[in-house]
């Protein structure tokens, strides 16, 4: 147990100590927060009000500002999995580091079990993600609280806390797993990639999961991302969204919810967020399995 804490120690202040690779991992949420700011932003506010200027007795301005929180609100609710994504996999850049570098021979050949390096990696990763996403949700609540809205309950905090918990584990277990079968440095960084950009639609971040076609919806609900992103708006968006729907027609709150994948519809019936919990774990589970498998193969093979 010394040496698994060890490890996982060492593994996260590498990952801390490379500024370059912190900034690297939220590249993803800067350039979420750039589109939603300068274009995604203020077509969803004025879609929104333009749906709610169709009831009578109407405030404009008020249903503006509320529709303003509102996606603010959801941005930051797809922001955190998203988050958890990439900071894991900037995290577990640690592996290919070493492989390159020649230390992951002596870290294998030191009497410590593989299962305890691998697991050593997988939870510095973890770390790092819960650290950097608990963070942005202090930022990003500070200033949705400076715009008008209220600050989430204590039982709000805890649920949010635990799905980040959730989030962070599973994508740590799916970024180790291709972290052990990428070889170079120029891989990695091309993977990471292509992941931030899969990662950012699969999570209904660039357009809703209601606006896209059957197909790639029903692809949608086959990942773990939009499972996560779900859990996070139902919790994070439901205050304000009954604020803002408030007088409106149970209908018409629920389609939105739909549209915008705060109230996630799968095979044709609307997933409970704690069925989303489950799936992500589930994930998490079958990655980890899948990880560990791969590295008691990848011993064989190294005998």
């Amino acid at each position: 147990m010394v040496k698994f804490w060890e490890l996982t120690k060492r593994n996260l202040l590498i990952y801390f100590r490379d500024k370059g690779a912190v900034f690297g991992s939220l590249l993803s949420m800067l350039i979420i927060i750039a589109l939603m700011l300068f274009f995604l932003g203020d077509m969803s506010v004025e879609n929104i009000t333009e749906l709610l200027a169709g009831l009578p007795g109407r405030d404009t301005s008020k249903d503006e500002s509320n529709a303003e929180l509102l996606v603010l609100a959801w941005t930051v609710a797809g922001i955190i999995p998203i988050n958890a994504a990439m900071v894991t996999l900037s995290a577990l850049s640690s592996i290919i580091k070493d492989k390159t570098s020649g230390k992951i021979n002596s870290i294998y050949t030191s009497p410590v079990s593989r299962l305890t390096i691998a697991l050593s990696y997988i939870s510095a990763a973890c770390a790092a993600s819960v650290i950097i996403c608990l963070l942005t949700l202090a930022v990003s609540e500070i200033y949705l609280c400076s715009g008008g809205m209220a600050a989430f309950t204590f039982s709000e905090h805890m649920k949010i806390f635990g799905m980040i918990i959730v989030n962070s584990f599973t994508y740590s277990a799916v970024m180790y797993l291709f972290a052990v079968l990428v070889k170079s440095e120029g891989a990695w960084s091309g993977f990471g990639t292509v992941i931030g950009t899969l990662v950012g639609f699969f999570g209904g971040i660039y357009l809703p999961i209601g606006q896209l076609s059957e197909g790639l919806a029903g692809v949608m609900t086959c990942t773990p991302v939009i499972y996560g992103t779900a859990m996070f708006r139902s919790v994070m968006t439901n205050a304000i969204t009954n604020t803002a729907f408030e007088g409106a027609p149970d209908a018409m709150t629920e389609e939105f919810r739909k549209v915008m994948g705060i109230d996630l519809e799968a095979f044709g019936n609307v997933v409970p967020p704690a069925v989303c919990v489950a799936v992500v774990i589930g994930f998490g589970i079958l990655f980890t399995a899948a990880g560990a498998v791969t590295t008691s193969l990848m011993k064989r093979k190294d005998r």
